[in-house]
């Protein structure tokens, strides 16, 4: 027994600083996007343009890798792909801090995306097969909240370092996580699952089966309104404050800190909500409804004090940090043959959502004469309505015994 619980809090400390690592190198990008741009000689409207193509860039390589590291997880171990996926994005993060030019900029925040497609998925997979199922989501709660607290360092380390250091800083954590591989076990479910002959990883068995699809994509769509206010409110915070005539200039970095301390505290609050409550799909309701009043809140600061501003992002972070309940309830959904696959590729497919969400905003920006505001709004309404729906689709999965094949 002392020899499992050995084994299960190794998992979960990997997991966790391997998500926190993750956070930092996503979040990063947001917080020293301006900076970093500047350096390479950008005006202005060139810094907005080329921050979103590169953010687009770096959610493809997520959307790939999620794929890839997904099936990977389901063929070859948990273990594969979680060690395999901090060297690839450690490694993307050093090469970036020597870039000169926007194309290798672009191109190693494409393989930086690729790499940190695979970390979380196969953290979150392997501690749920590891934990007893009645405390699944304390554990899930202690990967996620010292996950997303990565962005709150990477917002001290960016404000104390240049942005290449910044970078270098992110690489080395990253190397030096592999140190940790060895005190960690792969998960006994996945063992078994491998005496079977279902399909394994194979991510179109998702859509043999209109059920099964339907399901997977309701897992997806849940987690869209979190990047909707991560991707598209707080990284382009400078431009809604500037357009909501915010008194005084919205530092991003501060905005992504802020955030994420409520994202921390949220995560925190609903893992043991739901732990109380013994259902995740109330707690994931209860913080849409959150999600609606912040971001109305949001979009009502006109001419309010950039310290007013930075509060909502607090607020509006707590609002969607539904995301370690996301993640659980994608993990319990599907059996031990496709689950890496699933829970890999699910908030993978989330997070490049910034992808459409981002162009749709830019479609109608020109639709609203320009208005950023009324596209954002627009937006919005759209992830949080259908985020709201595919919930209703959705069993609840507390407790659930997850040593099962999907047939």
């Amino acid at each position: 027994m002392t020899q499992q619980k050995t084994l299960v809090s190794a998992a979960i400390i990997v997991a966790a600083l391997g998500y926190f690592v993750d956070i930092y190198d996503l979040l990063l990008f947001s917080i020293i996007r301006v900076p970093s741009l500047q350096s390479l000689g950008l005006n202005a409207k060139e810094v907005t343009d080329i921050g979103v193509f590169l953010l687009n860039t770096q959610m493809i390589g997520l959307l790939i890798g999620g794929v890839f590291w997904g099936t990977l997880g389901d063929k070859k171990g948990r273990l594969a792909v979680l060690f395999g996926s901090i060297l690839i994005y450690s490694v993307a993060n050093i090469a970036n801090g020597f870039v000169h030019s926007v194309n290798a900029y672009a191109f190693w925040r494409l393989i930086a995306g690729f790499g940190l497609a695979g970390e979380l998925g196969a953290g979150i997979t392997l501690v749920a097969e590891l934990m007893p199922k009645e405390r699944r989501g304390y554990a899930t709660t202690i990967v996620a909240a010292v996950g997303v607290s990565g962005a709150v360092a990477a917002f001290f380390i960016a404000r104390l370092f240049d942005w290449r250091t910044s970078f270098f800083i992110g690489g080395g954590l990253g190397l030096s996580l592999l140190l940790l591989r060895i005190g960690v076990s792969e998960s006994g479910m996945f063992g078994k699952a491998k005496e079977h002959n279902a399909a394994r990883g194979d991510f179109f068995f998702l859509f043999k089966s209109w059920p099964r699809f339907k399901k997977y994509l309701s897992c997806i769509v849940i987690g869209v309104p979190l990047w909707y206010v991560v991707g598209i409110l707080i990284t382009l915070c400078p431009e809604f404050g500037k357009a909501m005539g915010v008194a005084g200039d919205i530092n991003a970095g501060i905005a992504v800190a802020c955030c994420y301390g409520g994202l921390v505290l949220g995560d925190i609050a609903s893992g043991l909500l739901s732990q109380f409550l013994k259902n995740r799909v109330k707690v994931v309701y209860i913080y849409l409804f959150l999600s609606i009043l912040s971001v109305g809140l949001y979009f009502s600061l006109h001419g309010a004090s950039v310290t007013i501003f930075y509060t909502v992002c607090v607020f509006m972070g707590f609002s969607v940090g539904y995301w370690v309940i996301f993640m659980t309830i994608a993990t319990e959904q599907f059996g031990t043959n496709i689950r890496a696959t699933v829970t890999t590729t699910a908030p993978n497919f989330v997070r490049g959502a910034v992808v459409p969400l981002s162009l749709l905003l830019q479609y109608l920006k020109g639709f609203f004469n320009g208005s950023i505001l009324y596209a954002g709004i627009a937006v919005g309404i759209l992830s949080l309505a259908m985020a709201f729906l595919a919930l209703g689709t959705i069993k609840d999965t507390f407790s659930k015994d997850l040593a099962y094949i999907e047939e």
